[in-house]
Parts: C-alpha cells; sequence; structure tokens
C-alpha cells in the first residue's frame, strides 16, 4: 500500500522564505552594530582641548663652584707655667733604665714590665699612676728655655737578688706488671651486678692501677675481662689501700695490677 508514494507538495517556496527571513535578520543585527559603533565614537570625549604639548630639553651638567672655604682661625693656646707637677715624672716603682745595664732588677721574669723606667736627666716622684713630665732638653734651671729642667738621674739600688728557687725533682713512677694483690692492705670484694649473673657472665678482670705516695689508688682501668664486670672490677680497685713504697727516703708511686675472680653460684 506503502511501496508508490508521491509528494504532493514542493518545498521550495518554503526553503525561500527561510532563507529572506535569515538574510533579513543578519542584515539587521549588522546595520544596529554599525548605527551602534559610530554613536560610541561621537559619544567619546576624549578632551583634546586640554591636552597640552611638553617640550623636554637635556642639558649636560654644570659643575658649580664651591663656596669659598672660610680661613682657619687657630686661638694662640696660653703659656702653660711650668710647675713640679708639670716638670717631674711619676712612677709607682722606680726602675733602672736599660742604659744602667750593672743594675739587675729583682724579679726577673719573660713577661714585660708594665712600669716605664725612669728617665735620665728627669725628676722623678712616687705615685699611684705613671706619667712622664717636662720634656728634658740641655737647658738648666732659671736659664729661660721655655721650662726645662735638668735634674740628675734618680737611680735606684734593688740590691742583691734573691736566690732562686730550688727545681723540684721530678715524680718518679715505678712501673710493674705484678700482681698486687697480696700487697693490698685493704682489697674489697667488687659486687657481682645483677646484669652479669643474668647473662651468666663470670671470669677474670685484670686492672691496671697507680697507687701515689701515700699507698691511695689514684687511677684505675680494666685491662681484660667481661664488659659486664669490668664497671664493678674498677670501683672496686679505687677502694683498695697499699702501703707507701720508698725508694732511699723517698716515696714514690707504683703502677700494677690487681686481678678480681667472678665465680658464677
Amino acid at each position: 500500500m506503502f511501496n508508490n508514494l508521491i509528494e504532493s507538495r514542493s518545498h521550495t517556496g518554503e526553503f525561500k522564505r527561510r532563507g529572506s527571513f535569515l538574510l533579513y535578520t543578519v542584515a539587521a543585527y549588522g546595520l544596529c552594530f554599525v548605527v551602534a559603533g559610530v554613536a560610541s565614537i561621537y559619544a567619546y570625549d576624549a578632551h583634546l582641548d586640554e591636552q597640552d604639548s611638553e617640550v623636554v630639553t637635556m642639558l649636560s651638567p654644570v659643575d658649580l663652584p664651591a663656596p669659598p672655604k672660610a680661613p682657619d682661625i687657630h686661638q694662640p693656646s696660653p703659656a702653660r707655667q711650668p710647675n713640679r707637677e708639670q716638670i717631674a715624672d711619676v712612677r709607682p716603682v722606680l726602675i733602672a733604665s736599660i742604659n744602667h745595664p750593672e743594675l739587675t732588677p729583682p724579679p726577673i721574669s719573660a713577661k714585660p714590665n708594665p712600669i716605664l723606667p725612669v728617665r735620665d736627666g728627669a725628676i722623678t716622684t712616687i705615685g699611684r699612676d705613671q706619667s712622664n713630665g717636662g720634656p728634658i732638653g740641655p737647658e738648666g734651671p732659671g736659664t729661660g728655655g721655655g721650662g726645662n729642667i735638668v735634674a740628675p738621674t734618680v737611680v735606684v739600688d734593688p740590691g742583691p737578688a734573691p736566690p732562686l728557687a730550688p727545681t723540684p725533682a721530678p715524680v718518679k713512677i715505678i712501673h710493674t706488671t705484678r700482681v698486687m694483690n697480696s700487697e693490698a692492705l685493704s682489697l674489697p670484694k667488687p659486687v657481682y651486678p645483677a646484669l652479669a649473673k643474668q647473662a651468666r657472665a663470670s671470669g677474670t678482670v685484670s686492672v691496671q692501677i697507680l697507687i701515689d705516695e701515700k699507698g691511695k689508688v689514684i687511677s684505675a682501668h680494666a685491662l681484660g675481662g667481661h664488659p659486664l664486670l669490668s664497671g664493678e672490677a674498677v670501683r672496686a680497685a679505687y677502694q683498695a689501700r697499699f702501703s707507701p713504697t720508698i725508694v732511699g727516703d723517698t716515696p714514690v708511686k707504683v703502677s700494677g695490677l690487681i686481678n678480681y675472680n667472678f665465680v658464677l653460684q
């Protein structure tokens, strides 16, 4: 029944109508955009009447003359009247200068002496501070030579030098590797550490000791043994006491060994 369909009417007119509508619509929108652009140009106020041209000219720098400098006016200082405080030197201790090698100061040291020596030809007084008085010149008192006074040199005889302190003899230490357990006057037993018991650590710990002139242990360190036992062995070695060792008439220090046996029971 529907095998042969025949179009009853043509769509050409419909297409023409739609095409004309689209063309007119595009033309109307284009005209509106043109009118809006022209109107915005006329509506914009660029304020051209307020603008002014400015010309900038670059000039080379010119050095300006420096202002005249006022001459320095130095007021003459008033002449100082010579007196005893200005002329005499002050020293806390009178020490001869190096021009007198025959005078040796009593204290001899490698450190520099902060006290100034006595100047030859200057009057020197003893005071708390140290300062130099007026200059020393060839003119004597009363000659009108600007207040320079030549005075006899003050030299202090330090007296005989004190005897040098005797140099102490070096401390002798007798080194030995023998075990000194039987020589001890007091030999406390070390405490068996609980941690060492739990680890079932046992054996002998050798402690190197140094005994002073009075028989006291002043140094101790473990040479061998289990690490869990060496600490208590060293602590016990410091508590040991020995009789002093005397060589000739001089007590000496002695080094030796102490062995501690830790037996696990």
